[in-house]
């Protein structure tokens, strides 16, 4: 387990990323990276990808990866630290902006903003994927199954389920 300043650290980091999320806890990914690999050292490359390759396995929200993270610094109480960091700003920010939204509806400056973000959130989500392919990279068997499993669903009209359905396959023989 962890000590009182990791808890700390890792709460005042989850509020600062829960600011950066445009798009979504995946856009955020890089930031989280950041945070829990590079700057903290709290695990490594492998292990991050891991917990967020369960998180995305898993039903629910992407963000969900948050909660593994804080889970693997402080325990439960880092679990809920970190799941309120991330979601209670934006949650908070999210309600705001579409109070505000439903005032300036039409508006030219509300319609340039929300086309600005875009790109911005295209960005973010590229970088994440990035950032897991680097991840990966360590393993030769990760980025044929990383690179297939992309083929798969970029060119199949078949359901993604089944990219998911291999997958669990194919870790249950080899990482026994």
């Amino acid at each position: 387990m962890s000590d009182d300043g990791d808890l700390s650290a890792l709460v005042w980091g989850f509020l600062g990323i829960s600011l950066l999320s445009v798009g979504g806890g995946v856009a955020a990914l890089p930031e989280m990276h950041r945070l829990m690999v590079e700057t903290h050292g709290w695990m490594d490359e492998l292990a991050f990808s891991k917990r967020y390759a369960l998180a995305q396995a898993a039903p629910g929200p992407n963000v969900m990866v948050v909660g593994l993270f804080g889970w693997h610094v402080a325990g439960i109480t880092g679990m809920f630290a970190a799941m309120l960091a991330m979601c209670g700003p934006t949650s908070i920010l999210a309600y705001g902006f579409c109070r505000l939204r439903g005032r300036l509806s039409g508006a030219l400056g509300m319609r340039v903003f929300e086309r600005g973000m875009v790109p911005i959130a295209v960005g973010l989500i590229a970088a994440s994927g990035l950032l897991l392919a680097q991840g990966a990279a360590e393993a030769p068997l990760a980025v044929a199954i990383s690179v297939g499993s992309t083929l798969f669903v970029w060119r199949s009209k078949r359901s993604p389920l089944w990219v998911l359905a291999a997958g669990a396959v194919l870790g249950a023989v080899f990482l026994r």
